[in-house]
């Protein structure tokens, strides 16, 4: 007896995560447990793709590189992040 889904049942609600204004949502640093905004962190343009640190200790939360045909999003920093939901 199967007591899993397969990741396509993922497919509708991280398009209505991602269908909205990540730089509102929450991030909470791996490295010092810092909560704030995406918008709030300190990106970083040098590299190739951009990446985001934490404003309290520096540490990277996240990581964005796009390619011609893909997009890499990094989240190993994060503990969490927190979406809000236009009601």
């Amino acid at each position: 007896m199967t007591t899993h889904l397969d990741g396509n049942a993922l497919a509708g609600p991280l398009r209505e995560l991602f269908a909205v204004d990540i730089t509102t949502a929450t991030a909470q640093c791996s490295g010092c447990g810092r909560g704030g905004t995406v918008a709030t962190l300190h990106v970083y343009a040098s590299a190739p793709g951009l990446v985001a640190r934490c404003p309290g200790c520096e540490d990277v939360v996240l990581r964005v590189v796009r390619t011609p045909d893909s997009a890499w999003l990094d989240l190993r920093g994060t503990v969490s992040l927190r979406i809000p939901l236009a009601e």
